[in-house]
C-alpha cells in the first residue's frame, strides 16, 4: 500500500472528526473510524484491493484508543521511514466552541467521565500537543459548518485524489402517488398542457416521440426549459462545491405518465455530460392511468 495515499484525521473531541471522515469517504477514499493505532502496520502490510474506486486510505484516530498517545508517535515515524505517504490532519477548535458543541449532542467526552466538561476538553488539548506536533495539517474548525468543514477537507485532498463527482438523480413521478421523499429539488409542471386530453395520445407515455412533440412544441414548455435549465447549470456546481454527494431532482405531474416524463428526459440530456455522475429513473410511467 505504498503508493496509496493515507490520511490520519487526529485531534479534540468535537472538533469534527466524522465530518472530515466523511468527506474523505464522499471522494472516494477507504474510511474506517477509531482504527487502533498498533494495528496499523499490520493493515497497511495487507495486499491493496485492485479496486480503481478506491483513491486512498482515511482514518480516523483519538484518545477514544487508551493505548493511541503512548504509541502513534513511533508506529508513525516507522511508517514514514518505511516509505508510506502518510499526511495528518489534526482538527481542533476553540474551548467554548466544543463545549457548546457537547452540550447541544449530551455526548460524554473521553477523558470527562470523572471531572467536569470543561477539564477534560483542556486536559485533552494538553494530552494532544505531541500529536498536533506531527499533523501535516492543522484545522481549526471553530467557525465551520458541516458543509464548509467538507469543502476544506476536499481542497486538502484534491491534490491526491480525483473527488468522486456528485452523483446527480432526475426522476419523474405523479402526484397523486405522492411526492418522492428522498427529493432536494421538486418541479411542478402540471401548467404544461395535458396529453392525458388527447385521445390518441392519452394511452401513450413521455417516452413516446408522438407524446414528446406535443409537450415540447407548446410555447409554454420551451419558455420553462430555458429557464429551468439556466436554474439547475447554476445550482449544479454551487452543492458540488459545499460537497453534497447526492442531488435529486424530482418532476412531477399529475399522474408521472406524460409531461413530467417529457421534462425529466430533457433535463437529463441538458445534464449528462461527461465528467458528471447523472441518472434517470421515471417512477409511475408504469402504474395504470
Amino acid at each position: 500500500m505504498k503508493n496509496i495515499k493515507i490520511f490520519i484525521i487526529t485531534g479534540l473531541s468535537g472538533s469534527g472528526k466524522s465530518v472530515a471522515l466523511a468527506a474523505l469517504e464522499d471522494a472516494g477514499l477507504y474510511c474506517v473510524d477509531n482504527m487502533p493505532v498498533k494495528l496499523l502496520p499490520k493493515f497497511l502490510e495487507m495486499p491493496a484491493e485492485t479496486d480503481e474506486r478506491i483513491k486512498g486510505i482515511g482514518f480516523v484516530m483519538d484518545l477514544r484508543e487508551k493505548g493511541f498517545l503512548a504509541s502513534f508517535p513511533e508506529i508513525f515515524s516507522g511508517l514514514k521511514k518505511k516509505g508510506y505517504n502518510i499526511e495528518i490532519l489534526f482538527l481542533e477548535a476553540e474551548e467554548t466552541v466544543i463545549l457548546r458543541r457537547y452540550s447541544q449532542t449530551r455526548r460524554h467526552h473521553p477523558l470527562g467521565q470523572d471531572q467536569p466538561l470543561m477539564d477534560g476538553i483542556r486536559s485533552e488539548i494538553d494530552h494532544l500537543r505531541p500529536i498536533r506536533f506531527l499533523a501535516d495539517h492543522i484545522i481549526d474548525t471553530s467557525n465551520y459548518n458541516v458543509h464548509e468543514l467538507k469543502s476544506v477537507i476536499f481542497k486538502l485532498v484534491e491534490h491526491c485524489i480525483d473527488s468522486r463527482s456528485m452523483q446527480t438523480h432526475i426522476m419523474s413521478f405523479g402526484f397523486k402517488h405522492g411526492t418522492p421523499h428522498e427529493a432536494d429539488l421538486v418541479m411542478d409542471v402540471r401548467f404544461i398542457p395535458n396529453p392525458f386530453f388527447i385521445e390518441h395520445l392519452k394511452p401513450l407515455d413521455g417516452r413516446n416521440e408522438a407524446v414528446k412533440q406535443h409537450v415540447l412544441s407548446a410555447w409554454i414548455t420551451g419558455h420553462f426549459l430555458e429557464k429551468f435549465y439556466d436554474l439547475v447549470d447554476f445550482l449544479l456546481p454551487l452543492y458540488e462545491k459545499e460537497g453534497k454527494a447526492y442531488l435529486t431532482i424530482a418532476i412531477g405531474c399529475t399522474g408521472g405518465y406524460h409531461r413530467s416524463v417529457v421534462i425529466a428526459d430533457s433535463l437529463y440530456g441538458h445534464v449528462n455530460r461527461p465528467g458528471r455522475s447523472v441518472r434517470l429513473t421515471h417512477r409511475d410511467v408504469d402504474l395504470n392511468l
